[in-house]
């Protein structure tokens, strides 16, 4: 996962985006430094540690919440850092007097939840999305089938949305049953083997791994529509079923032509450096 920066009016906030929950995840010190306007950044660490210890003892959820990840610091070394998603830090907002409170969950409610903002202009969400591949070089076919797959994607977490299963690690687990089942290798295996590491697996997929996913997936929403699929138990045989059925194609195309679906092959630039570990909550 790498840091992409976003900005609040002149501060930088350091985000890195969770590909395995589908989630951002903010500095909770940046955040707590726009709050508490504090001018430094030693400050906002100390009122955190204060404020973390205040909601430890009161049994508070927030600070379990939090995620660890190593960020360069003011002085560019890699230092532990909490994280949280955006739902995390409108709660934790609360609990910290400031008359930036509302401007900063506006601001979080517009960058933390972008796939809820796109759902209502989709077509702005992937023009952008084909500019960026074009620039990357894909073909016309295989960008074609990169969307397709998307917008399958997107009406199979529309169902479990709306079907009682959280956004985040139950959309993983479920991904993760669906991925497994159809490929043979979880979704961590296979990108490592195709050596990635801040890159999201679906965009260094071959035409093939994308049909396959995208088979799995459709298969899935299907099966838990048909069944009315509803919480983790449920959608957690759909997706075994509807994996199993990519499954099966995948074994037959195997079987004619010798050679496998899941592979190596991606769009890296040589050298790269393989996957790092997903982030532990703290």
């Amino acid at each position: 996962m790498s840091v992409q920066p976003a900005f609040f009016e002149s501060h930088a906030i350091r985000r890195v985006y969770d590909e395995n929950t589908e989630t951002w995840l903010f500095s909770v010190i940046d955040i707590i430094q726009v709050l508490t306007q504090q001018p430094d950044y030693q400050g906002a660490r100390k009122y955190w540690k204060v404020l973390k210890g205040r909601l430890a003892k009161e049994g508070s959820q927030l600070v379990s919440s939090c995620y660890q990840l190593k960020l360069a610091a003011a002085d560019g070394k890699q230092r532990l850092s909490d994280m949280a998603t955006a739902e995390t830090l409108l709660r934790l907002v609360q609990s910290v007097p400031s008359p930036k409170a509302e401007p900063i969950k506006l601001w979080l409610a517009k960058v933390g939840y972008e796939r809820m903002q796109e759902m209502g202009d989709p077509g702005r969400a992937l023009d952008r999305a084909r500019e960026t591949w074009q620039k990357h070089g894909r073909s016309e076919k295989w960008i074609q089938q990169r969307m397709t797959g998307q917008e399958t994607r997107n009406k199979l977490t529309d169902y479990w949305a709306s079907h009682e299963i959280k956004q985040g690690e139950e959309f993983a687990i479920l991904t993760n049953i669906i991925h497994q089942e159809w490929s043979g290798v979880s979704v961590k295996a296979h990108k490592k083997l195709k050596g990635l590491q801040d890159h999201n697996l679906r965009d260094h997929m071959s035409e093939a791994e994308l049909i396959f996913t995208a088979l799995a997936e459709l298969s899935t929403r299907q099966i838990a529509e048909t069944d009315e699929a509803t919480g983790m138990a449920e959608n957690t045989e759909a997706a075994t079923k509807g994996g199993a059925i990519a499954k099966q194609a995948r074994k037959a195309l195997e079987a004619k032509t010798g050679k496998p679906v899941v592979s190596r092959e991606n769009f890296l630039p040589p050298g790269k450096p393989t996957a790092r570990k997903v982030p532990k909550k703290s």
